[in-house]
């Protein structure tokens, strides 16, 4: 899973960076940044089915509830950052967007310790 994690932090940077891009330029995000939002939500699907089954595998000593936790979290992060940039067109909304990026290799990070520490 962890090449995973490393995946989703690396795609998660490249969107921020591009999303730092369109707020020094005062654009809106295009369709291109949401398919690649789209992408990266996948790749958090995928992490989200890998991580149950590693729970349900065998997870002594695992907080599960904190770990399911963040692995849901995790799901819903991205789809709310986009319907908050969707109803708030402005550099703002494209702020919240760059937010929910950043959120996602911090909860990579933080699965990881959790799986870690078990």
């Amino acid at each position: 899973m962890t090449t995973l994690q490393i995946v989703l932090s690396a795609a998660s940077g490249v969107a921020a960076l591009w999303l730092l891009v369109l707020i020094a330029l005062d654009r809106l995000p295009d369709n291109s940044l949401y398919a690649a939002l789209g992408l990266i939500e996948v790749g958090i699907v995928v992490e989200l089915v890998v991580g149950l089954v590693m729970v349900f595998g065998g997870h002594d000593g695992l907080n599960v509830t904190a770990y399911v936790g963040y692995l849901v979290g995790g799901l819903l992060i991205l789809p709310v950052a986009v319907l908050w940039s969707l109803g708030e067109r402005t550099r703002s909304g494209t702020g919240v967007l760059l937010v929910g990026v950043i959120v996602i290799p911090a909860l990579c990070l933080r699965l990881h310790e959790l799986w870690a520490f078990r």
